[in-house]
């Protein structure tokens, strides 16, 4: 095959796929690397490949959880890139969530073909972009569950840099493996856009088609678009600890949707703490414990601290006048603002037809409050992960609701656990049912957009690390689209019900930009 361009004149995406067609042809005729041992031919050479493992340290709270043996990980990746491609010499080293720390290891550009690059933890400051941009063949690999964060939100500005990069985001290792083959391609002769193109044709293979789409049965009365506009005008929400977006989202969020959030600091929400009714705390423990299907590691006096959390929070609600709340949970935990984690209240909140938002998010505390007075059902916010060998997205969090069909819905199972990464307080996984149509958005103001994406739910992933509750569901459309456009932070709040129609509505009545993420 000619190295030399095939595609002149033609944009990146159209060359790469070109290249990711021809590349496929031939690995799916054996034509490509071989499986063990070196390809014969005197010609070639064995690629040098930086290993390049970004990481985080784990002496605090993070994704994947405070703890995670990082070592563990990066020998077994190294392991079975190392056993598994002989033709390959993978070279590696480690970041520590420092942007400096990528500098260093491109000062060794010029002996080394290509990069590998894992991300391991959820480092936010780890310069994976910078890493990227080398020129040189580049495969960039999520650990699901543990840098799906950093991942997720930086490959679409690595994506629109028009590099030969590829990334790979699989629960299967050997789908990392199966890639990383293709950097022998490099000993052949091939230009670095064909290796990319012959990573990426090999990521669509291991990508299967979802065919069956066929859902419960979940029909949703069409919502009085007046009447709940009329009412969302009248809605207020508090947000303690200083909100996302600040001031400008608050007065957007006014202008468009009508909703007002109203700013509370930390110390009214620990006075109304101590003013909490602590025998209706403890009925609230009892309850949550009596319904759980099991509570590991969590005790009675742990439960009743989260009902008195949630007593201050419907204290706040009542002085506001607020129908929902969203607390700065993790800074306020770790500042030492608050004795209790939220997240249980917050489910309590979201079952009972109010709004419990995480982490001072107003852009999804929003969605939630506007989806929820349209349709009667609430929201569950969440940080998705990208499983490509199921095609599938993976919505994670310590919060979530046990009723997703509405207050008069049927209830599912869930337990009780601790908040995943600090395994502190107490949270719920909850077990949310499998085979129903869900739609997710961001309604953004500032922006005048709504994003929109549809999954098949496909049951609940039982990973102990990162969040405890994780709803799997197949993506309908393009997985490939949904992951490299991605969009407006990692947050998305996803509903049951196939509800596109109202979402398309809600955007026109606004004058909002509807964007079909998938």
């Amino acid at each position: 095959m000619n190295s030399s361009p095939v595609c002149v004149g033609c944009s990146r995406r159209r060359f790469l796929a070109r290249c990711a067609a021809c590349m496929g042809s031939l690995a799916a005729g054996g034509l490509l690397v071989p499986r063990t041992g070196r390809a014969a031919g005197a010609s070639e050479r064995r690629p040098r490949v930086r290993l390049v493992f970004c990481e985080t340290s784990n002496d605090k709270p993070i994704w994947p959880n405070i703890g995670y043996d990082f070592g563990v990980r990066r020998r077994l990746l190294t392991d079975l890139l190392t056993r598994a491609c002989p033709e390959i010499e993978f070279l590696p080293v480690t970041l520590m969530d420092a942007p400096d720390e990528a500098a260093g290891v491109l000062k060794d550009d010029a002996a080394v073909d290509g990069y590998l690059i894992c991300v391991q933890g959820l480092g936010w400051r780890n310069d994976i972009a910078k890493l990227c941009a080398t020129g040189k063949p580049t495969l960039l690999a999520d650990n699901l569950f543990g840098g799906s964060g950093l991942f997720l939100t930086r490959l679409p500005a690595i994506m629109r840099a028009a590099k030969p990069v590829d990334w790979v985001s699989s629960s299967k290792d050997e789908d990392i493996v199966a890639s990383a083959r293709n950097f022998a391609l490099i000993g052949k002769g091939k230009s670095a856009e064909e290796v990319a193109a012959a990573f990426r044709a090999t990521r669509r293979e291991g990508t299967p088609e979802i065919k069956d789409w066929d859902c419960v049965s979940d029909e949703i009365p069409p919502p009085n678009f007046d009447e709940v506009l009329r009412r969302l005008r009248e809605t207020k929400l508090v947000v303690v600890g200083g909100g996302r977006g600040g001031p400008a989202f608050c007065d957007a969020a006014k202008n468009t949707v009508g909703i007002e959030f109203v700013q509370v600091p930390f110390e009214e929400l620990a006075a109304a703490y101590r003013e909490a009714d602590r025998s209706a705390a403890a009925k609230f423990a009892a309850c949550w414990a009596d319904a759980a299907e099991s509570a590991t590691g969590i005790g009675g006096a742990e439960l009743e601290r989260c009902g008195a959390m949630y007593g201050a929070m419907k204290l706040l609600m009542e002085k506001h006048g607020a129908r929902g709340i969203s607390v700065n949970c993790l800074g306020g935990f770790y500042g030492g603002h608050m004795e209790a984690y939220p997240c249980l209240g917050f489910s309590q909140l979201n079952n009972d037809g109010f709004v419990g938002g995480c982490e001072a998010d107003q852009m999804s505390a929003l969605t939630m409050a506007t989806m929820g007075a349209l349709i009667q059902r609430p929201g569950f916010i969440s940080d998705p992960v990208i499983d490509t060998s199921k095609n599938e997205i993976i919505y994670a969090h310590c919060v979530a609701m046990t009723k997703p069909f509405g207050t008069g819905g049927k209830s599912n199972p869930y337990r009780i656990r601790t908040h995943s990464e600090d395994r502190k307080g107490a949270a719920i996984q909850s077990l949310l049912p499998a085979g129903y149509m869900t739609t997710t958005l961001e309604i953004n103001p500032i922006a005048r957009q709504v994003l929109v994406h549809q999954a098949k739910t496909t049951g609940n992933s039982d990973s102990d690390m990162a969040c405890r509750t994780k709803l799997r569901a197949a993506v309908k459309g393009s997985i490939e689209k949904l992951t490299e456009e991605w969009r407006l932070g990692w947050h998305r709040v996803t509903f049951y019900g196939d509800i596109r129609d109202t979402v398309a509505e809600l955007a026109s009545r606004l004058k909002f930009e509807l964007i079909q993420e998938a």
